[in-house]
């Protein structure tokens, strides 16, 4: 039988996850940047890539990634390094290409977006720290199988819903002509900020204790 606690323990994780999916980061950006430069569908279908990301991130979390992580700590460090060298890519690739003009109709440049959005995702940095420690400390001592296929379904559908609703408002036509008008300085600004990111996260990965 479901109790009230149970019920509650499942809002609070869902609604603290959905913060941290608000909070701005690279999914965001890359969300809304293949909306405007693609369309809204491909920047749906980024959406759908972040939300298998995220079920990765939050099965590994719930069968064993903590005490995986806590066992082998240098899996942890490679993997903060892994995400942050990531993250710098991508900001290497979009402040270069700054100025080249967007082929919206196609842009098969850009790749696959449902999988752009699943790698973002499964090396995206802050989405690693939260599965693996907040998530997990806000989990009840040996929480039941429907528990853990409920929070499968909430966090995934968190990230779905949000970057579905990035992506319809960004591929809206207003909005795309402002960014095609702006667009040499809208990258060169998400790159730098993209490289600060993982810059920062580097950092911390070389010298946290």
């Amino acid at each position: 039988m479901i109790s009230n606690s149970d019920l509650l323990t499942l809002a609070s994780i869902g609604l603290v996850q959905l913060m941290a999916v608000i909070s701005p980061g690279p999914s965001f950006l890359i969300t809304a940047r293949t909306a405007v430069a693609r369309s809204r569908m491909d920047g749906v279908k980024v959406a759908l890539g972040l939300g298998a990301g995220t079920v990765i991130w939050a099965g590994a979390a719930l069968f064993g990634l903590n005490a995986l992580f806590h066992a082998v700590p240098v899996l942890f460090l490679a993997m903060k390094f892994a995400g942050a060298l990531f993250l710098l890519w991508i900001a290497y690739m979009i402040f270069v290409h700054a100025k080249e003009p967007l082929k919206i109709e196609g842009a098969a440049e850009a790749g696959n977006p449902f999988w752009r959005g699943f790698w973002v995702q499964l090396s995206n940095p802050k989405v690693m720290v939260f599965f693996g420690s907040i998530f997990i400390a806000m989990l009840p001592a040996n929480p039941p199988l429907w528990m853990l296929l409920t929070l499968l379904f909430i966090v995934s559908f968190n990230e779905v819903w949000w970057y579905s609703v990035v992506a319809l408002f960004f591929g809206a036509g207003p909005v795309r002509a402002f960014y095609l008008r702006a667009k040499t300085w809208i990258d060169r600004v998400t790159g730098l900020f993209l490289g600060a990111l993982g810059l920062r996260l580097l950092w911390n990965a070389a010298f946290s204790e």
